[in-house]
């Protein structure tokens, strides 16, 4: 059918330009925020290209909720701006019949969405967390950089090195401040390189510099030279701590807690936020002339946010055991469903949403 292939048509255009300019304003967002994370040095920035991407698949299923529906309000909004709309009901066609191509059109992103709320969002999650576990849980010998100072995590050490060679087994003017017992000691050497024992144990061995120890002024104050002296370096044991949205979903239902059940709940309602908000852009396309182009777009955003912040309360709920697991998890998209369900009803009998109060006229 002409309409049917026509409107098809539209929706594939304009959701592969809504899709485009998401997908490039989220890859800019977190390009901004994961390369201030590199910066801080809670991330290796040579990960910062990897974990983007991460990030990107694990928030594809929300950037193709928002496709699907704004692109159906758009195409919609856009024939009922144009007459087109009034020309397709003039020849028969009713609203009910726009749901027929918008779900074949919908079906593929629907099961896209399935697939990366699913699989896509907990792997994801999984494996940034892993990248940045290693990172935070390396040598301390990983953590020196030239002309900066670095505080490690496992002791109470705070080093700074001017020079440091490409392979990092030789360093210069270098300080190396920690705090033993209540008391703060300062080293500083001129030239120092990494060593290897027998045993494993590595060192930063320093020469020719000096070790201050106390606080200058105080009787306990000194200050030693020294020729040679060893620093142990600090390593960890990685262990891997996964967190509920890293794991998988056959998982969660493995292991039913109140947690994992919620998180299953966040993630079975977004295909069905996308069911619902597919329906809702039908009748909310209606195009009035006499009110603002923008205004569909803009309760657009509005119903898009307070859904997917009431999901977010359900799946809190979920989780602090104040409201059982069957209800929250089809509860609120059974409600929106009756709204959409008597929304379409209204545009059906042409009915208006709101009823705006009439003008009196003067005498």
């Amino acid at each position: 059918m002409i309409f049917e292939r026509s409107l098809q048509r539209e929706l594939a255009y304009t959701a592969g330009a809504v899709f485009m300019v998401l997908l490039t304003i989220m890859l800019t967002t977190m390009m901004i925020r994961i390369v201030g994370f590199a910066a801080q040095g809670q991330i290796d920035p040579k990960d910062v290209v990897v974990l983007i991407g991460l990030t990107v698949i694990g928030y594809l299923a929300v950037m193709l909720i928002v496709t699907l529906f704004v692109s159906i309000l758009f195409v919609l909004t856009r024939w009922y701006r144009d007459s087109e709309m009034v020309v397709w009901l003039a020849s028969g066609v009713s609203q009910t019949q726009l749901i027929k191509p918008i779900a074949v059109f919908s079906t593929p992103i629907i099961i896209l969405i399935m697939f990366f709320a699913f699989v896509g969002w907990p792997w994801s999650n999984q494996q940034s967390k892993l990248i940045k576990q290693r990172f935070q849980q390396r040598d301390e010998v990983s953590l020196l950089a030239p002309g900066q100072f670095r505080e490690s995590p496992s002791s109470h050490r705070v080093f700074f090195i001017e020079k440091m060679s490409p392979d990092q087994g030789h360093v210069e003017n270098v300080f190396v401040t920690s705090t033993e017992g209540g008391k703060v000691n300062v080293i500083v050497s001129k030239n120092g390189h990494t060593e290897t024992r027998p045993d494993g144990d590595r060192f930063i061995v320093l020469d020719n510099g000096r070790r201050y120890d106390g606080e200058p002024g105080q009787p306990n104050f000194r200050i030693m030279e020294f020729e040679r002296y060893g620093v142990k370096i600090m390593s960890h044991q990685f262990v891997n701590t996964p967190t509920t949205t890293g794991i998988s979903t056959p998982d969660l239902l493995a292991n039913p807690t109140q947690e994992n059940l919620a998180e299953f709940a966040w993630r079975v309602g977004l295909p069905l936020i996308a069911i619902n908000l597919m329906l809702l852009a039908i009748p909310l396309s209606y195009q009035n002339p006499r009110r603002s182009r923008t205004i569909n777009l803009v309760m657009a955003v509005l119903i898009y946010l307070t859904y997917s912040n009431l999901l977010n309360v359900v799946q809190s709920w979920i989780e602090q055991g104040k409201l059982s697991f069957g209800l929250g998890l089809v509860g609120l998209h059974i409600v929106v469903g009756a709204l959409v369900a008597f929304i379409f009803w209204l545009r059906i009998r042409n009915r208006p949403l709101f009823k705006l109060p009439s003008l009196s006229k003067g005498a």
